[in-house]
């Protein structure tokens, strides 16, 4: 009897003990070993990792390593304007990371312990959303000791600081005590939350060059949109360009012209051709068109030499941009591999309306051919362009270029019929439809197609990931008064009202995936694959959950073992994808939703893989919000 249970308790022991590791162990020795040390990973954003570790075979096995809270929501229940879609990057075996508010925070990439944190508390007031999607590592060749190696963080309310790495301490030397007031030159600013900067910094040699985020739909007299490069030591700015038409005379280098359109999005650059490209905003005010000349660069890439800011090229997206359809990611920098086995330098462009440009970085010219598509020129504004650019390939994003009311969904007979009531009453003609006085068709809606998430790509496997929306809205101009579904617009005789195509369930009124996950052969074109992304858990009442694709906001990165990881989707999950198929892996439930873009690391050849995302949801899409960020590996 007594060695019979014994035996029992053995064998519940043995089992017990297993249970607390899964029978997990992995060796992690050897391998490649690759940081992420620019907010795209490269210059050329191309957010691909050399790092193998981690394996279609075992990605399911990831366990949450670390988790580290920015503080940014101090308040228990605390639903501010805030965005998390900041991506660390990886310096001096640090992780550095910036929350919306500013808050510059260095960590220990094995533990996430804070080394230090800044808070650069910014003015807030007034911002539409509350939002920093990076920071940038600077090394002095010619320093050593305090500010030797910075941090350079740009804040929502248009201030360039410069830390010093190790300590966080603002560099003296830098501006005025470690900070360039973004604002200094640019004339009248109305209030608070019209200029800021979102997006990281790029550092070319020893500059560090940004734009800014000038909120959309206010006033026709705003600040321009100029792109500064700074001195990296001192802060004075060595070149400056705005997108203002070359027929403007040229200004006197201490004021910059109204009004021009801005780059909010981050930048790419090619550091042996001396080009940084720019992806550039709508004139203002959007909705309304303005003078024809300053829609000169407006939704564009613009290539400048990096050594004088002068342009080299352009290539104009959207003409006569109305509908905030401006140029939303960063541009991708790719070897182009031709069917005849030529390599060409290339660009790769992510837009709004679920077109993919791919461009000849040396030159701006198509390397796909483009269309010139007739498009209405109706409503209340006068002077639309008669066409649009439109690529024949790579394959679209959005593929419904005039939705009908058979292209209407809803969960039950009730909620399909009211959608198609109100489209019923929508005036419609088809993409890049005007605003009329009447409500009219906003498809796709201005978050895209795609927006800020962009494009990654896979050069080993010759893949372009994408993810996009496919989100019905409406809208009209109405005289100004009111406030409801309210853009000023100011200067113009309207005021811009949203109307709602949402069903009574809360869902999207056309038919979904309302997001989805591809992957594209960049040879031909063609997709290779396309699944839905996202379930509607999380936003949606039981049972009404399906793996329907749903609203995203974030991007996707790739790895040399074929992996795809992204967060993004509303329903609150991080996800790995096999490159090669769309095939899902693995799925970890978040604690608030990953508007990001995911990043991965390995320090040593000695050491683990992480892949680490900033969870903490959007304001914007009125999912749960957070302030986590949260690290991934093997056990």
């Amino acid at each position: 009897m007594t060695k019979t249970r014994n035996g029992l308790l053995a064998v519940l022991a043995f089992m017990a003990l297993a249970g607390c590791d899964d029978h997990k162990h992995y060796d992690t020795s050897g391998g490649a070993v690759d940081g992420w040390p620019v907010w795209g990973h490269t210059a050329g954003g191309q957010r691909y990792s050399a790092n193998t570790q981690i394996t279609p075979d075992n990605v399911k096995d990831l366990k949450v390593a670390w988790t580290y809270r920015t503080g940014d929501l101090s308040k228990p229940g605390e639903n501010a304007h805030l965005a998390f879609e900041a991506t660390p990057i990886l310096a001096e075996n640090t992780l550095y990371v910036c929350s919306p508010r500013n808050r510059i925070a260095a960590l220990d990439p094995v533990t996430g312990k804070e080394k230090w944190m800044r808070d650069l508390k910014p003015n807030t007031d007034g911002s539409t959303v509350i939002v920093c999607r990076g920071v940038s590592y600077w090394k002095d060749a010619t320093a050593q000791g305090l500010c030797s190696s910075r941090i350079f963080a740009a804040t929502i309310d248009g201030k360039m600081w410069a830390l010093d790495a190790k300590t966080g301490t603002p560099c003296a030397g830098f501006g005025k005590g470690g900070m360039v007031n973004l604002q200094d030159n640019l004339g009248f600013v109305e209030k608070p939350g019209l200029y800021g900067v979102s997006s990281a910094p790029t550092i070319v040699g020893d500059m560090v060059i940004t734009g800014s985020k000038i909120i959309d739909f206010h006033n026709v007299d705003m600040p321009g949109g100029v792109v500064r490069a700074l001195d990296a030591r001192t802060g004075e700015v060595k070149w400056a360009f705005t997108a203002a038409p070359p027929s403007l005379p040229p200004g006197d280098g201490k004021t910059y012209p109204r009004s021009a359109p801005n780059v909010w999005a981050p930048m790419s650059v090619d550091v042996q051709r001396k080009l940084i490209f720019l992806p550039t905003g709508t004139p203002q005010v959007d909705a309304v068109v303005g003078k024809d000349d300053w829609d000169y660069y407006g939704s564009s890439v613009v290539a400048l030499n990096t050594d004088t800011g002068k342009v080299v090229w352009h290539y104009q997206f959207v003409r006569k941009d109305i509908w905030d359809y401006d140029t939303p990611a960063q541009p991708l920098l790719f070897d182009y591999k031709s069917p005849d086995g030529k390599l060409v330098p290339a660009l790769a462009q992510a837009t709004k309306m679920g077109y993919i440009f791919v461009l000849n970085r040396e030159t701006g010219a198509p390397i796909f051919p483009i269309k010139e598509v007739p498009v209405s020129t109706g409503g209340l504004q006068k002077g639309l362009s008669p066409t649009q650019p439109v690529p024949t390939l790579p394959e679209h994003q959005v593929t419904i270029t005039k939705m009908t009311r058979d292209d209407l969904f809803g969960f039950g007979l009730i909620d399909k019929w009211d959608c198609q009531r109100r489209f019923d009453k929508l005036k419609n003609d088809g993409i890049f439809t005007p605003f009329y006085a009447q409500s009219s068709v906003d498809y796709p809606v201005s978050v895209g197609g795609m927006d800020w998430g962009g494009l990654a790509f896979d050069p080993g496997r010759n893949i372009l990931i994408v993810n996009s929306n496919s989100v019905l809205g409406a809208h009209h101009l109405a005289p100004h008064k009111g406030t409801d579904g309210y853009s000023p617009l100011i200067g113009t005789p309207f005021r811009q009202v949203y109307d709602n195509m949402m069903s009574m369930f809360g869902a999207p009124c056309n038919a979904p995936p309302w997001g989805k996950l591809a992957g594209i052969n960049i040879t031909t074109g063609k997709k290779i694959w396309e699944v839905p992304l996202g379930t509607t858990r999380d936003e949606a009442p039981w049972p009404l959950w399906f793996h329907l694709g749903v609203p995203n906001q974030g991007g996707a990165i790739t790895t040399a073992s074929g992996l795809t990881f992204i967060a993004a989707t509303t329903d609150r999950y991080f996800r790995a994808f096999e490159t090669a198929t769309g095939k899902e892996l693995w799925r970890v439930s978040l604690p608030a939703a990953g508007q990001s873009l995911p990043m991965t690391y390995r320090l040593d050849a000695g050491g683990k893989q992480y892949v680490v995302l900033s969870a903490g949801g959007h304001s914007a899409l009125q999912n749960k919000q957070g302030d986590y960020v949260i690290a991934y590996a093997l056990p």
